[in-house]
């Protein structure tokens, strides 16, 4: 399987572990945004970046770090490793 196309399979299980805790999601497919996927629950806002095996660098973690965000949002990074079922997760 092509990383573009791993990607893709990625941000679609974290969009589906989004919505089945209740958030309303959308992808920035090919987008260049610091973030891959907005959702959008009855309480808060999460903006995740999607990686597969490997956190982000450390200049793609600043930017995530300085990207501003309202007072109900919430940044995330999904690490998917491969043969996990479900991603590391942290929060910025």
């Amino acid at each position: 399987m092509n990383s573009k196309a791993k990607g893709n399979r990625n941000e679609r299980r974290s969009m589906q572990l989004l919505e089945a805790a209740g958030y309303a999601c959308s992808r920035s497919a090919a987008s260049l945004g610091a973030f891959d996927i907005i959702g959008i629950g009855s309480r808060d806002i999460v903006l995740v970046q999607v990686k597969s095996n490997a956190w982000p660098g450390s200049v793609e973690m600043q930017v995530l770090r300085d990207f501003v965000v309202p007072p109900n949002g919430r940044k995330l990074v999904h690490r998917w490793r491969d043969r996990q079922r479900l991603p590391d997760v942290r929060e910025l």
